[in-house]
């Protein structure tokens, strides 16, 4: 491509790219080659730009196109090739912009080299803290006698990457923009949008959706209008799913551009009554500052005054409109190294660099708070998740308040994330998973997959499984289903998706940036939440589902006085807490996860249950077999399939499970009888709080039901088609989407795919459907009958008001066009189910199954 082709094209992107206000994507690697030949004899008037290009327009790490970058201004450096603008030092500066990866081989040459260059790399080197990835190649040089290597391995062990930052201001000048009631993350990265979500700019524009549609546009006037920077505020801030995109939206209006990264910010400052504790993690790592505190005094408009490190929020004339507690201990810490992922893997160079020269520990060191970690008593009893989390640590138990690196052994990752999470992993500079098994699916695009979404699907397998990941393929089916049949009992991981909750085990869902870190390092930060115990007792009546026994938690808790649906001040026992279940030990997994995927709704930070060895055994046994199809099949990669096989039978040979102390403590205990539960339980439009009793909604009219999503397995389905079974066309628009192709193939054969055909029901490929809202949709103000896991705005379509329940009464309301009244359902469903819930309700053991392929 000739010298005016190139800015020809490249013109007209930025060109298009304007109209929809954001800034042209980064280069590409073509893009980038052709940028480097025109850097060695660059046109008249064209040097500024082609700078600017190859500074701030690439992305950094081991991206295709960084790796270009990377060895030309090596050889720049070298010597080796040269360019009238950048001299040989400036490429070794600009190679320190480059945050790690590929750039690392030529800094680490040039101090090998100690030639007139060695210092200015070294400067670069100091600074760069995913050095640790070549911490040992730096170290055996200093080993070897060399000067400037060993400046810079005492400069790792003194910090200085960290103290050589400036510290966040006393004082922030800043004006509020306020949103009222509860802000989900479909509001910040609305689900209809989720194909632009790697593109954040883009992305950026459709943030608000319904609630504050005009949100980008008010925060630019009051930028504009004050000259000071916007803080983001509202009374229930980033509830529902574990969106990365959602606080990249944010802080594309409220953040700061990072030099050198090209279309993403960080900073900025988020405020809320309330901030869900996934969403607060998030903007942890993404160099933001949240603070929970009263938000009644803060108004859009009002200059306001933050004091980080004192806690304290006045009016510009410093009357006090609210305090906060500065936590975690970290928080301003994080902020200064530009974000809670950065701080871990800095302080990691900084401990390894100190071990080598026979320092101090960094706790001793004065450089970095140390979290106040809380000390056991004696005698102190561990819950089951504190024990989890204490064994992924290498200790016997870890307190709430803890501040922990615990292993990550299975780690997912969903497609609307993926493209973002492969970003993260890139600019992480990770070739390699250091988690023992990281898993990406595409269940949420490849129903009615976008043009970008083709592209995911083409590119992201290889991507992951030449790290040692594990891909799935288009069509498989739900990511949850999926990883859970790929656990190991008792450990812990974590996945770019709220409903990452393992039914055995423990996982902690965050956002893509927090994902990343955990498959490329092996660990993930967490701050040990408490937890609140729910304890069953009784027996299932007859005509309720398990289905209703999940809708009973939130149900008992408001009964209790410790969760209200009002959003103002609302009080949530659950939020930010661990859900810890025991009382159903016999469950089957398939059924476990229920009960723990539903804590996503409640706004809880993990799940865990207490299960008997026997379902479990059962499980893994089925699992192994999956895992060997898997293989047959050709799914990659096979050698991290093959040692997992290997962990899940050394675990059923010998594997003891744990169980919580007696003296444990928890937040609260929440005994629900099941004895006193008659009648099915639901979840109201549109909040998946506002448990009711079916008679208290009886006669609702409904419009549309989908039954689907991953709260399902092949039982629900089964149920659903026998009573359905020989009752002619649905009264409403029936939808029904099996979580993997093994229910589908298995239900095909033995019939019910017929069954669901003659109710008239549009059957989906396996995957989410209208649960996630991003591929099909219901109408425009349809009542809705849902089997999936939540119901906020919006989600399933515009203006859906949506209520959550079973399977068995999901296929009553298809029938009758309306909510029943527990009478009525009970007639209905107990005639079609009579004899046959052996059947019904019997699981997808592969071991036990002779035709069975994946």
């Amino acid at each position: 491509m000739s010298t005016l082709d190139f800015f020809k094209a490249y013109h007209a992107h930025v060109e298009e790219r304007s109209k929809e206000g954001v800034p042209p994507l980064a280069l590409d690697k073509d893009q980038t080659a052709q940028v480097i030949e025109l850097l060695k004899n660059p046109p008249s008037g064209k040097e500024d730009e082609l700078i600017e290009l190859i500074t701030e327009r690439v992305n950094p790490g081991v991206d295709p196109a960084a790796q270009l970058k990377a060895e030309f201004l090596f050889k720049v450096a070298h010597g080796e090739e040269s360019s009238p603008l950048i001299s040989p030092e400036r490429a070794v500066e600009l190679l320190g912009t480059m945050v790690g990866g590929y750039n690392l081989d030529g800094l680490i040459r040039l101090v090998d080299e100690q030639g007139p260059l060695a210092d200015t790399a070294a400067t670069a080197l100091k600074k760069m803290v995913l050095s640790v990835n070549r911490f040992e190649d730096v170290q055996a040089l200093a080993d070897g006698g060399n000067e400037v290597a060993k400046e810079i391995v005492a400069s790792w062990a003194n910090g200085e990457w960290f103290t050589s930052l400036p510290a966040i201001a006393d004082e922030i000048q800043t004006v509020v923009y306020k949103v009222d009631g509860e802000i989900n993350t479909d509001d910040f990265s609305p689900a209809s949008f989720a194909f632009t979500r790697a593109d954040i700019p883009l992305h950026a524009n459709c943030m608000g959706g319904t609630l504050f549609p005009d949100g980008p546009q008010e925060i630019a006037g009051l930028k504009e209008s004050t000259g000071l920077p916007v803080t983001f505020v509202g009374d229930v801030v980033g509830t529902g799913s574990s969106r990365k995109s959602a606080i990249n939206s944010l802080l594309w209006h409220i953040g700061n551009d990072i030099p050198c990264i090209p279309n993403k910010r960080r900073g900025g400052i988020v405020i809320g009554n309330t901030i869900a504790p996934i969403f607060f993690n998030t903007a942890e790592d993404s160099g933001s500052f949240p603070i929970q505190t009263d938000v009644t005094k803060l108004a859009t408009g009002t200059v306001i005054k933050v004091y980080p490190a004192k806690g304290r929020i006045t009016d510009a004339d410093g009357n006090e409109l609210a305090a906060f507690p500065v936590k975690p201990d970290t928080i301003l810490d994080e902020y200064r190294a530009g974000g809670r992922v950065p701080l871990i893997i800095g302080k990691q160079l900084t401990e390894k660099a100190r071990a080598a020269l026979g320092m101090g520990p960094i706790e001793e060191s004065g450089i970095f708070v140390v979290p106040n970690n809380p000390k056991p008593k004696d005698g102190q009893g561990y819950t089951l998740a504190q024990k989890m989390v204490g064994k992924a640590c290498g200790v016997a138990g870890i307190l709430p308040g803890t501040s922990c690196l615990p292993k990550m052994t299975t780690v997912g990752s969903q497609d609307t994330t993926g493209p973002m999470t492969r970003g993260e992993i890139t600019e992480l500079a990770c070739l390699k998973f250091n988690a023992d098994l990281v898993m990406q699916s595409f269940c949420h695009t490849a129903a009615y997959p976008k043009p970008a979404d083709v592209i995911t699907h083409a590119t992201l397998p290889d991507y992951i499984m030449n790290r040692k990941g594990v891909s799935l393929r288009p069509g498989d089916g739900v990511i949850h289903s999926w990883l859970n049949r790929l656990l190991i009992p008792d450990s812990v991981g974590t996945g770019g998706d709220s409903h990452t909750r393992f039914p055995m085990g423990i996982s902690f869902p965050a956002g893509s940036g927090l994902v990343a870190f955990a498959a490329a390092l092996g660990v993930m930060p967490l701050d040990m939440p408490e937890s609140v115990l729910v304890r069953f007792k009784g027996e299932l009546q007859p005509g309720v589902t398990l289905r209703d026994i999940v809708n009973a938690i939130p149900y008992q808790a408001i009964q209790e006085g410790l969760l209200t649906v009002e959003k103002k001040n609302k009080k949530n026992v659950f939020a930010g807490r661990i859900l810890e279940m025991e009382g159903l030990p016999q469950l089957k997994v398939e059924q476990a996860f229920e009960l723990t995927d539903a804590a996503a709704e409640r706004s809880a930070a993990a799940a865990s249950i207490k299960l008997d060895r026997e379902p479990i055994v059962e499980f893994l046994q089925s699992n192994v077999v999956l895992m060997e199809e898997m293989i047959k099949g050709g799914y990659g990669d096979a050698d991290t399939l093959r040692k997992r096989i290997a962990d899940v039978k050394e675990w059923i040979e010998n594997g003891e499970l744990m169980e919580a102390d007696a003296n444990a403590e928890y937040a609260a205990v929440i005994e629900i009888d099941l004895n006193k539960i008659a009648e099915p339980l639901l979840c109201c439009p549109n909040d998946p709080d506002d448990g009711k009793k079916l008679s208290d909604v009886q006669g609702a009219h409904v419009d549309e039901v989908f039954i689907g999503s991953c709260m399902t397995n092949i039982g629900h389905f089964r149920a659903a088609a026998e009573v359905l079974d020989g009752e002619g066309f649905a009264n409403v628009n029936l939808w029904v989407c099996p979580p993997t192709k093994m229910d589908e193939a298995q239900l095909t054969k033995e019939g019910y795919y017929s069954k669901f055909g003659a109710a008239g029901a549009r059957m989906e490929i396996p995957g989410c459907s209208l649960c996630m809202g991003n591929q099909a949709r219901v109408k425009d103000g349809a009542t809705v009958f849902s089997t999936s896991t939540r119901n906020v705005n919006n989600r399933m379509g515009k203006d859906a008001q949506v209520y959550l329940g079973s399977a068995e009464l999901a296929a009553v309301v298809a029938l009758k066009g309306e909510l029943p009244s527990p009478a009525d359902y009970v007639a209905i469903v107990a005639p079609k189910l009579e004899g046959k819930t052996e059947n019904v309700y019997k699981y997808l053991n592969f071991h036990q199954m002779t035709e069975f392929s994946v």
